[in-house]
């Protein structure tokens, strides 16, 4: 697959300035929101929410790389893992621009987060360039069914980067639970850690929904879903939700965090969460 990219400016990333952005040319999904002002709307306001200059930042599953442009801009280390060669070309790009504005620093993996170092197959979807998985060695599911297939490298996030992190993201398209099983080094040195992690349980991989969400409440993590009033859910709140949506389009972006607050929207945002905690299946 030939990977074009086309650049954009982008306004409020910045006070008072637009930045230059590359974003795929035939992106369907992540390319047009970023081209309209804002990807994530509610994940980005939770990410930039808990950055602090100086704090380190994991971008896993960085696409393009606009999560960890905003730890860079903000002043943070980040360290983003992509292991699609040419889309982590344009995250290194808008990286270095960011570094050349704001005072953080940034370092690209050309690697997918795994629980092992190797080598793995991964299916590129001809549309939507954010979704693209990694294989376990079987054919790609039916809504991939025209997807390319490329041979990337894994890699260990506990064998490129030491704790305390402050913010870990993760959106891997299925493999969420490999990434964290290669990062529990890091989990274990970062006791004030916030989170966002896809759940998506039709493309998870390596474990069983409720699995997941057990290791992580476990771990020690509140969390709820990544919304403009987030409010906290159990395992089993969070895994009723994901399955009662679509299976191939239902996933749920969470947020979570240990020893830092939950709640870090305002007094207006939070009584808004208590009412859909209430309100809410």
């Amino acid at each position: 697959m030939k990977l074009e990219s086309r650049t954009l400016r982008v306004p409020g990333l910045v006070p008072g300035k637009e930045i230059e952005f590359d974003v795929l040319s035939d992106d369907a999904v992540i390319g047009p929101a970023i081209e309209n002002g804002l990807w994530e709307e509610h994940e980005t306001e939770l990410f930039r929410a808990h950055l602090r200059p100086g704090d380190k930042v994991v971008d896993l599953g960085a696409n393009v790389g606009w999560y960890s442009v905003l730890a860079v801009l903000a002043g943070c280390e980040v360290h983003a893992f992509e292991p699609v060669p040419g889309i982590a070309e344009i995250a290194e790009r808008n990286i270095r621009r960011a570094e050349a504005v704001g005072r953080g620093r940034g370092v690209l993996h050309n690697a997918a987060a795994g629980a092992e170092k190797g080598t793995a197959q991964i299916a590129l979807a001809p549309r939507n360039h954010g979704d693209n998985r990694v294989m376990d060695g079987e054919a790609p599911p039916d809504d991939l069914d025209d997807a390319e297939m490329l041979t990337i490298r894994v890699e260990r996030v506990d064998d490129h980067v030491q704790g305390p992190v402050r913010l870990l993201k993760v959106d891997t398209q299925g493999s969420e639970w490999h990434a964290l099983q290669g990062a529990r080094e890091l989990l274990k040195a970062s006791p004030e850690l916030a989170l966002l992690i896809e759940f998506w349980p039709y493309a998870l991989r390596g474990a069983k929904p409720d699995e997941l969400l057990r290791f992580l409440n476990d771990a020690g993590f509140t969390l709820g879903k990544a919304t403009a009033a987030p409010y906290p859910m159990s395992p089993d709140r969070i895994l009723k939700q994901a399955l009662a949506r679509d299976p191939v389009k239902g996933g749920i972006d969470l947020y979570g965090t240990r020893g830092l607050p939950f709640h870090v929207a305002g007094a207006a945002s939070r009584l808004r969460s208590l009412w859909r905690s209430v309100r809410e299946d």
